[in-house]
């Protein structure tokens, strides 16, 4: 059953990867969690297991989504953090109940409410984005050079002048287009 539905595009930021739930934005969206089962596989992916999601729960992701990706886009471009966008975070960050905790291998984990309620890991969710928007942490937010995508992403490479949210996909597909273009439009021109 899990093979009908796109791959999750993982990466390293949490919040920055929950954007990345829906892809191509600019082009024929992806949505890669389009059910609440889907969302609870996304959450145990980063460690954010929760027993169940109904569709209502499933939409305040959604919006918290949308949210961020709206809030780290205007961050990116250095433009005024729309204020909805500011609410739903700070509202989400608000309602979770989780506490970060110490791992024997030194990592920061996090332990959800006893119920393991969504709205609690999407407040750990909020509060990453919120860690990555007020610029606490060493990196930049970019957004993806693909004109289909646009994805906002955290950048921490050294240089700082990443320009792709995922290289295996849109830097690749940018890259194979330039090529073709150099070989006059011939895909298979280089054989």
């Amino acid at each position: 059953m899990r093979g009908e539905f796109p791959d999750f595009r993982l990466g390293s930021v949490l919040a920055t990867s929950f954007t990345g739930t829906l892809s191509e934005r600019h082009g024929d969206a992806v949505e890669r969690i389009p059910t609440p089962h889907r969302l609870v596989d996304w959450l145990s992916v980063y460690g954010l297991a929760v027993d169940t999601c109904t569709i209502a729960q499933l939409g305040l992701a959604r919006e918290l989504r949308e949210a961020i990706h709206a809030a780290a886009t205007a961050a990116a471009i250095q433009d005024p953090l729309p204020a909805q966008a500011v609410r739903v975070i700070n509202d989400r960050s608000a309602q979770g109940r989780a506490a970060a905790i110490l791992t024997p291998e030194g990592e920061r984990r996090w332990r959800l409410g006893s119920a393991s309620r969504v709205e609690d890991a999407l407040g750990v969710i909020a509060a990453d984005a919120i860690s990555i928007i007020a610029g606490e942490r060493d990196g930049k937010l970019a957004l993806c050079a693909s004109p289909t995508c646009q994805a906002a992403f955290f950048d921490t490479s050294r240089s700082r002048t990443r320009r792709w949210c995922d290289m295996n996909t849109c830097g690749n597909r940018q890259k194979k287009a330039r090529f073709i273009a150099k070989q006059g439009g011939k895909p298979g021109a280089a054989q």
